[in-house]
Order: C-alpha cells, then structure tokens, then sequence
C-alpha cells in the first residue's frame, strides 16, 4: 500500500529487554510507505546490535542515530526535526502498535493542514492486559489523550512547536493543550485499538502527577487552591509509600 509518506519515532535507552516487539511491530504493519526513525540515547546494553539484526526487515527508509540526549522528550524532537512525512507518530521502544495502526492513521488523515489523530490504547501492567480505553479530546483539559496513539501532521509540529524541555515526564499533555487552545488543529479520534502501552515509569510516579498538575495549573485549567491541593497531598502520597 503506498500513499503520503508517513514518519514514525522510535525514542529508546538501554531497550534491548523490550526492543524487539517495537521493532516487529514496524516490520508487520500493512502500510507501507514509511520512513522510521530510532533516536537512541547513547545504549550500551545490546540494543543497537539488536536494531542491526532488524534493518533488513525494518523499512528501506530508515535513520539510527545514537548519541547522548537531555531525556525522551529531546529525542523525540530530535526525531521530528528528521522526518519528512506528511503524519508522524511515536512509538516508545517499550510499546507496539498493531498491525494496521499506520494503515488507520492514513485512512483518517483529511485535508486539516493541522491534525492530530488518536486511537484507542490497550494497558499492559506486568504481562496482563489491564484496559482498553480512550479519552476524548473534548476533556483534554481534565484527562489526557492516549499520545502513544497519536499521529501529528508535521505541519502542526512546524507551525505550532515540539515538545518542550522544561517538563520531563508530562510534555506531552503541555503540547496537546497548546494544540487544543490554538483553536486551529483538528483532532479526529480512532475507535480502534492502535497502540498498546507498558504501564509504568516517570509519567505515572509522584513526580509526573505533580508535573501534570502544573502544567494544568499554567494553562488556566487548574485553581490555585486546587494546584496547590494537589501538590501536597501527592508529596503525603509519596512519603506514604515510602
């Protein structure tokens, strides 16, 4: 199947335990004109030579770069700066799409020049499948889209910016505000699994609620009163658990 050029990002570290799914998921899917990215960060654990194993499965358009970076979200801008498809997504080098996920990007691609397409993402927490969901953009405020299934016009990317460094674990919901109060970007959901996630990590500590507080905080979506609640009672959370 050939149609626009679709980008996809792969943003890893020492991921040579999990690599391997994220890759197959890349050499399976029934779309084909893709270009595929893998920011690494520097591995020393196997996982490049695994990535060497796979490039002649992997598609002919493919970019290994590997050096030091300032955390994920500096890679994954690393990768869109690379990218020269009209869609780009971002598969984490813990995470898999299904099979047809970029064939369902495509299909809902319209002629927004900005666009972010989401579908619906499955949990995995320990090997167990633990939900099937998706969030609407309609609450983005409140809950965050699955931005593992998402696909965003490099037009969006350009005209609008990247990720921004200053957060480390929530970057994500920060752009996908800025996106939703630009007014202009057209958001289209998927209702089918497109993505399928590993639980865990920076996002779901103490440190990324605290983040997303934040980030809600400064984008008028969150009192102060309700901020600084927040803070507080994940900070007990925290020494709770400890």
């Amino acid at each position: 199947m050939c149609g626009i050029l679709v980008s996809i990002l792969t943003p890893c570290y020492n991921s040579a335990e999990t690599i391997e799914k994220t890759l197959e998921c890349i050499e399976k899917q029934t779309y084909t004109n893709i270009e595929y990215i893998i920011i690494d960060g520097g591995s020393t654990d196997g996982t490049l030579e695994i990535i060497d194993r796979h490039r002649s499965r992997l598609p002919e358009k493919l970019t290994v770069i590997s050096e030091n970076d300032n955390g994920i979200y500096d890679a994954m801008n690393k990768g869109i700066r690379l990218a020269n498809g009209e869609l780009i997504g971002i598969v984490n080098s813990d995470d898999w799409y299904e099979y047809d996920t970029v064939e369902q990007a495509v299909t809902h691609r319209n002629n927004k020049k900005y666009q972010v397409i989401y579908g619906m993402q499955r949990n995995f927490l320990n090997g167990k499948e633990r939900s099937v969901f998706i969030n609407s953009h309609e609450f983005l405020p409140e809950l965050m889209i699955t931005h593992s299934t998402c696909f965003v016009t490099k037009a969006t990317y350009d005209d609008f910016g990247v990720f921004n460094l200053k957060y480390r674990s929530s970057a994500d919901l920060e752009l996908m505000l800025r996106l939703r109060d630009a007014k202009e970007v057209a958001f289209t959901p998927v209702m089918r699994v497109m993505s399928n996630f590993q639980l865990g990590g920076m996002s779901s500590s103490q440190k990324g609620v605290r983040e997303t507080a934040k980030i809600r905080y400064e984008h008028g979506y969150m009192s102060r009163k309700r901020y600084y609640f927040t803070i507080v009672k994940s900070h007990i959370y925290e020494w709770l658990q400890k």
